[in-house]
Parts: C-alpha cells; sequence; structure tokens
C-alpha cells in the first residue's frame, strides 16, 4: 500500500437493542461497498460497532449480557464484512465486545482488531480506561457499567506496521487520556484508529453536555498533533435506546488540524486523503522526542493515580 492514500471513519447510527448482527453487518457492508467507489484504503469502524451500546443496562444474569459478546472472530453473522473488505482490498479496524476462555476462566474485554486487505487480524487492543461505575445506580437516566462488564485490556498499547503503516488502536475513554496516546507516540505511530460511543450527557456534570463536541475533538487534534500522528475518529452516532450519542466522527492530519468530519448523525463515510510521510513535520520538528523530551523528571507519572 502506498504510503498516500484515502482513510475513513465509517460512522453508524443508532443500533436498536434487538436488533439482529446480521443486519447491523449489512448496514456496515454498504459503508464498505461505498468506501471502494471512492477509493478508500483504511476504514475504521466505531467502538462496540455490532450491537448497541449495552452497558448502559444493569443487568444481573450473566447470560443476558453475553448475548453481545463475541466467542470468536470472525463469526458466521461478521464473515460477510470481511468479505466483503477483502474483495474491495480495505483494510479496516472494528471494535466488538470479546469474550475468551483463558484455561477455564472466562474473561471478557472492550476489544478493536485491525484486519488488513487480504482480511487477516493482524493487530488486537483490548480498552484500558475503562470509564463509569460497577454497581447498579438506578438514579441515573442510564447506566454507564463498563466496568461491571469489562476488565481492563491487558495487552498495553501495542504499534504494528499494517500495509505499511504503523498502526496503533485506542477505544473511546482512552482518547482523553495523553498517556495513553504517548504511549503510542513512543512507538512510532502513523495513524491511530478511535472508536467511540459517547452521550451527550453526562450525568455527573450536566454543564459539561454543551461541551461533548468540543471534548471530543480537542482530545483528538491534541493525540494528533502532539505525537505526529494522524487519528481517525469514528463515532457510533444519533439517539440510541433514547440516549443521544454524539457524532463527530472525524479524520485529523499530524498538525491537528481536522481534514474531514461527519455532516450527521447516523451512517456516513467521512474520507480524507493521508501522507504518512507528513507525520514527520511534527516528529523530527517541535514533538522531536530523541532532542526534547526529558523523562527523567517524568517519575511522578508511574508513581500513582494521582490526586484531586
Amino acid at each position: 500500500m502506498s504510503r498516500r492514500f484515502i482513510a475513513a471513519a465509517a460512522q453508524l447510527g443508532p443500533i436498536a437493542r434487538d436488533e439482529p448482527r446480521r443486519d447491523v453487518v449489512a448496514r456496515m457492508v454498504r459503508l464498505v461497498e461505498e468506501a471502494r467507489r471512492r477509493g478508500v484504503s483504511w476504514l475504521v469502524f466505531p467502538e462496540l460497532a455490532l450491537t448497541t451500546f449495552f452497558p448502559r443496562w444493569f443487568m444481573e444474569r450473566q447470560s443476558e449480557v453475553d448475548r453481545f459478546f463475541e466467542t470468536r472472530m470472525p463469526s458466521a453473522d461478521v464473515q460477510p464484512l470481511f468479505d466483503a473488505a477483502r474483495g474491495a482490498e480495505i483494510a479496516f479496524h472494528l471494535g466488538f465486545a470479546e469474550k475468551v476462555d483463558d484455561s477455564g476462566v472466562e474473561r471478557r474485554f472492550n476489544t478493536a482488531i485491525l484486519v488488513d486487505r487480504a482480511g487477516r487480524i493482524v493487530h488486537k487492543y483490548r480498552k484500558v480506561h475503562l470509564p463509569g461505575h460497577r454497581d447498579h445506580e438506578p438514579q441515573r437516566p442510564f447506566q454507564h457499567l463498563e466496568k461491571r462488564y469489562f476488565e481492563r485490556g491487558d495487552l498495553g498499547f501495542p504499534v504494528t506496521t499494517v500495509e505499511d503503516c504503523r498502526a496503533g488502536v485506542l477505544i473511546c475513554n482512552d482518547r482523553r487520556w495523553p498517556e495513553a496516546f504517548r504511549m503510542l507516540g513512543l512507538n512510532g505511530v502513523e495513524m491511530v484508529m478511535a472508536g467511540y460511543n459517547t452521550p451527550r450527557h453526562y450525568p455527573l456534570a450536566p454543564e459539561h453536555d454543551r461541551l461533548q463536541d468540543f471534548h471530543n475533538h480537542l482530545c483528538l487534534q491534541a493525540g494528533a498533533y502532539q505525537n505526529g500522528t494522524y487519528v481517525v475518529g469514528a463515532a457510533k452516532a444519533g439517539v440510541e435506546e433514547g440516549c443521544e450519542l454524539i457524532g463527530g466522527s472525524c479524520v485529523v492530519a499530524p498538525t491537528g488540524e481536522i481534514l474531514a468530519v461527519a455532516a450527521t448523525l447516523g451512517d456516513e463515510l467521512v474520507c480524507a486523503a493521508v501522507d504518512l510521510d507528513r507525520c514527520a513535520e511534527i516528529k523530527r520538528n517541535i514533538f522531536n522526542f530523541a532532542q526534547h523530551r526529558q523523562p527523567d523528571t517524568y517519575g511522578l507519572l508511574t508513581q500513582g493515580v494521582g490526586q484531586l
């Protein structure tokens, strides 16, 4: 793959709680077909792209929760997406809920993978910064139970060369933490894929509701600029089961500039031209890590979680 290509965020509109995976995948395949017509080489789907954002509900029975998880990838329902992307010679990012058997112990993660143009899974990341809470809080207008339903990711922040691109992944809340972007930056990342499901309403600080779109782009743009990398942010958007999710899917340049942004809150392809060699404009100059970082002074970053 050339170092110059078209990357796209494949934004998805709302997914109903009872919407079959095959129907969701059919929508995703339509976006792949549009991406092929528009010459896209890299396609980024959102976090937990195959289902509704189920952590908004408290569920007591694990069997009820597990119906939102994947035990193998691709499953029969998801195989058409892999087939369509391979046929279109498009590499893609996919977020999903992953259930694994680890020596007889069931483990569950909020996961994303990168799939190359040949349809091979070549990279996996598991979400580290799980937001929300563990226990039922019925006073909330909706729950945010990621800490209940997922374990913290155990794969670190890997960067993999995929299709001649140093690629990495962050998932939703990860994008708010500069340490997560910096871990990828230190590994020479050139394109970060970040899927998200972000509610418009934040029950703990509703005065911030008006800032949700701003904060989303602020994080993505800062992460891109401070680490000399492209960022493709892909949202699940619109009113999903009564919960309004922000959109704003975008492609950000290493300079921090937004190259393209979604115009709707539905299924939409957001495309921009990428030239990976532009990453050097930042990496060799103002954020030249070798010349300007002072890691011996950063000890506090790893000595604890900090204080209010």
